[in-house]
């Protein structure tokens, strides 16, 4: 997708006035939280510089983010999504809601962390839920579920990357690894699988256009506006789907990607981090990446923006689903299973920056507050100052914007609908 050039700032400026004046004046700002059954009013206006991407939900001028409580294994994610259905917003593609999330036929990479063990990766339990729920297609699911994240293959809980099959997981059992939820999905005939990309983090491909067939990851020869060189991975999976998560699904007869019908749901869970201060939607891409392949320059330039650089140049997200049932207010990115705090609560946005905004404002800088340390002012999204989750979460709001997305920090423009206490 084209980016938006230097005329971002006028075009944005322009909106502003024309938002303001066509609703008789200048939006508050605060955070409008929206109770379960209040329909929201949108403005239905295209993003300054051309249309919208298809894969959106917040409407320019309006970002929209789901509060639910959950324990990962009562429905909570089942409410979520009726939540969403009752604004117009629908998980599933069929005729009825030809603007839902999810196709029948729909290849769904499930981007998790599963860098850390304990409470430090994704939950588990809420996973199984995502899957089953994406499998209850109303048209039947026919396509394939692949859960995935790269670990780089170095770091995370063992020094050794990630691992989809840890001995102590995030669930409630504290026995349900991802590995064993795949597995039980394929035991009732389910194309469900976990590719770890960390397996093939060094290894540089050229795409399946070109002839080249290996798992890898393909690397651009340039750097990216924020300091780095954008790459991605490709891969085939056990079913003998070809993907390359920016290009689409391979069709070796037509010689053609298909990029409609491979979607990511984003899927990480909210934790502090020693280097950038919060991790969470935002963050997660960076298991996206080869950090080994390109210098660590993807991961030095996270406080550059360079997330919002990954998501703008591969693959945006159809949603961001934030674990937020254990969360790590402290020490993170591991977060261990007595130093993680139980809070319940799973939230969901089209736009990675909002629902980053509102998790660490409402969610992780009040634990946060309550622990020795002073942390919490780091946290804060409100904050200009390098060093500062607010600082580095602008950068990449604006690469998004760059790319043609949408996504806010402004209060007045996020609507929040809690049931969580309800």
């Amino acid at each position: 997708m084209k980016g938006i050039k230097g005329s971002l700032p006028i075009l944005i400026t322009a909106l502003a006035i024309l938002i303001a004046l066509s609703a008789g004046r200048i939006f508050p700002q605060i955070l409008r939280t929206v109770s379960a059954g209040t329909q929201a009013s949108s403005q239905g206006l295209p993003f300054p510089g051309g249309p919208a991407p298809a894969q959106q939900l917040s409407s320019p001028g309006q970002s929209r983010v789901f509060v639910e409580s959950s324990n990962g294994i009562d429905g909570g994610f089942q409410r979520l999504l009726l939540s969403m259905e009752g604004q117009g917003l629908s998980f599933h593609q069929s005729p009825a809601h030809p603007g839902g999330l999810i196709a029948s036929s729909d290849v769904v990479i499930i981007k998790i962390n599963c860098q850390w063990a304990e409470r430090g990766g994704t939950n588990t339990d809420l996973l199984r839920q995502v899957i089953q729920a994406i499998l209850d297609h109303p048209g039947g699911f026919r396509g394939e579920i692949i859960v995935a994240d790269n670990g780089q293959a170095q770091f995370g809980s063992e020094r050794r990357g990630g691992s989809l099959d840890w001995a102590n997981p995030n669930s409630m059992d504290r026995n349900s690894s991802t590995l064993d939820v795949i597995r039980s999905f394929q035991a009732r005939g389910h194309r469900v699988t976990g590719v770890l990309w960390d397996d093939f983090t060094l290894i540089r491909v050229n795409e399946f256009s070109a002839g080249d067939l290996r798992d890898g990851f393909f690397v651009e020869d340039t750097m990216g506006p924020t300091g780095f060189e954008v790459s991605y991975p490709k891969f085939t999976t056990e079913y003998g789907t070809q993907v390359s998560f920016r290009e689409g699904i391979w069709n070796s007869q037509t010689r053609t990607y298909d990029s409609g019908s491979l979607k990511v749901i984003n899927m990480p869970v909210l934790k502090s981090h020693g280097l950038f201060q919060v991790t969470a939607a935002v963050k997660n891409y960076m298991g996206v990446p080869s950090a080994r392949l390109t210098g660590m320059r993807v991961h030095n330039t996270v406080s550059r923006g360079s997330m919002g650089t990954m998501m703008a140049e591969t693959r945006f997200p159809v949603l961001n689903i934030l674990d937020m049932i254990w969360i790590g207010p402290d020490q993170g990115p591991a977060s261990t299973y007595a130093r993680a705090v139980e809070v319940n609560k799973i939230a969901a946005s089209i736009d990675p920056v909002a629902l980053d905004y509102w998790a660490a404002k409402n969610i992780l800088m009040p634990e946060a507050a309550r622990l020795p340390g002073g942390r919490a002012a780091t946290m804060n999204p409100d904050s200009s100052e390098p060093g500062t989750f607010g600082h580095w979460l602008r950068l990449s709001m604006n690469e998004l914007h760059r790319g043609g997305y949408w996504a806010t920090m402004n209060e007045a423009e996020i609507l929040v609908y809690d049931n969580s206490n309800s």
